[in-house]
């Protein structure tokens, strides 16, 4: 996790950003401490990164590299804004003895748009990161990618629209509004035991894409970059 100790939203590379409306960073700084806690209550081990004046996004750090079995792929952000998250992500995992890492060469947002289950890793494309991140993805981690197409710009994201609920069992909740009609048969063969999300639901943002969101009860879905 990365504390938002430089959070602002001073441009604008989603629909959710909006520059004019001011943040209250105190109240961030106190939802961000709430989560922290509350994961280290259920016995998570959490790992901080230090933020860095002028990166505001690196608050959402899920973005910054993708792991598998201990092996990391850096990220490459599609917005000059977030190019330098990157090297610092780089950076921690090198600090913290992570020796096996790859320095992408195409554009992929990390695991905003990398989802692994037991079975696949989930890739989105159409928005951020490029179709050939996923092919990348696949030589380096030697497991199958599934590439699956986004076409709501609500949702440019992979994991706004999908959750992994359960990694070691294949069990996904997704909104199928959010991906294309090739992209919803093929999350439908494969998972035909989701859990889907309305429209309304996506909409209000009442899910999560994050660790823990393991439930089918609904929980907040935290704003992206």
């Amino acid at each position: 996790m990365c504390p938002p100790t430089h959070f602002e939203v001073t441009y604008s590379i989603n629909p959710w950003m909006d520059p004019t409306k001011p943040v209250d960073l105190p109240l961030a700084l106190a939802q961000w401490e709430d989560l922290r806690d509350r994961y280290r209550s259920l016995g998570h081990s959490v790992e901080l990164l230090d933020p860095q004046p002028g990166l505001p996004d690196m608050v959402f750090a899920a973005n910054g590299a993708t792991v598998v079995d201990g092996r990391v792929l850096g990220a490459r952000f599609a917005h000059p804004e977030r190019t330098d998250e990157a090297a610092a992500h780089r950076d921690w995992f090198r600090r913290n003895g992570y020796a096996d890492l790859w320095e992408p060469e195409h554009v992929n947002e990390g695991e905003g748009d990398f989802a692994v289950t037991a079975s696949w890793i989930l890739a989105g494309r159409g928005f951020r990161s490029s179709p050939l991140s996923h092919d990348e993805a696949q030589e380096y981690f030697g497991r199958p990618v599934i590439g699956l197409e986004l076409v709501d710009p609500r949702y440019y994201h992979l994991d706004t629209a999908l959750c992994v609920l359960d990694d070691a069992r294949d069990e996904i909740m997704y909104y199928p509004g959010a991906f294309s009609p090739g992209s919803r048969a093929v999350l439908a063969r494969l998972f035909p035991d989701a859990l889907l999300a309305t429209e309304r639901d996506a909409a209000a943002k009442t899910m999560s894409g994050r660790p823990g969101c393991g439930s089918s009860s609904s929980t907040e879905w935290p704003s992206e970059r």
